[in-house]
């Protein structure tokens, strides 16, 4: 079913949008949820993005129906890894983001040189830089936080090598954003 039929079932409160959606989005969601939270919880995000979902695709007619569940799905996995992080150990900390510190600066200071929308621009704009295999293993990474094992797997490399790549990328991406003056 197109994206473009279940974003009209949704706007017309038909209940099969919910089915329909998980039926064509529902694992890549839960690889989302389950890579940032863990299988136990993963399932309970997707639901709740789910009901998300349906309470605010009527007004917000996104653009791409798997990149607004994505968003929302990551979301809210980031927020209950935050909070299971911060009641056990004080503090929040996510490896993959953690990669990125050296490449994006901290969030006062994207707010007060070009904000976080401008920011994305950039990042868009790069990526649109890359082979379809680097931008797919940057996203894979960074938004969907797969470990780096399984990407070397998948890419049938080394573990080593694959963090090596994920390296390269991430200077790449740092001289890019210094070239925009960012």
């Amino acid at each position: 079913m197109s994206d473009e039929k279940l974003i009209a079932m949704f706007c017309s409160e038909d209940e099969r949008a919910i089915i329909e959606t998980e039926r064509k989005y529902g694992r890549l969601l839960y690889g989302i949820a389950r890579n940032i939270v863990g299988a136990q919880d993963a399932e309970e995000i997707v639901n709740d993005s789910l009901l998300a979902a349906w309470k605010s695709i009527p007004e917000a007619r996104p653009a791409s129906l798997l990149g607004y569940l994505g968003s929302i799905v990551r979301r809210k996995a980031l927020n209950l890894h935050k909070k299971q992080t911060a009641l056990k150990r004080g503090s929040f900390k996510l490896e993959p983001l953690e990669e990125l510190n050296d490449c994006i600066p901290s969030p006062s200071n994207v707010e007060e040189s070009l904000g976080a929308k401008e920011l994305a621009r950039l990042i868009d704009g790069w990526l649109d830089t890359l082979d379809l295999q680097d931008r797919a293993l940057f996203i894979k990474r960074y938004w969907e936080h797969r470990p780096v094992k399984e990407l070397a797997k998948e890419l049938g490399v080394s573990p080593g090598r694959a963090a090596k790549r994920l390296y390269m990328l991430r200077n790449r991406l740092r001289e890019y954003l210094d070239k925009e003056g960012y």
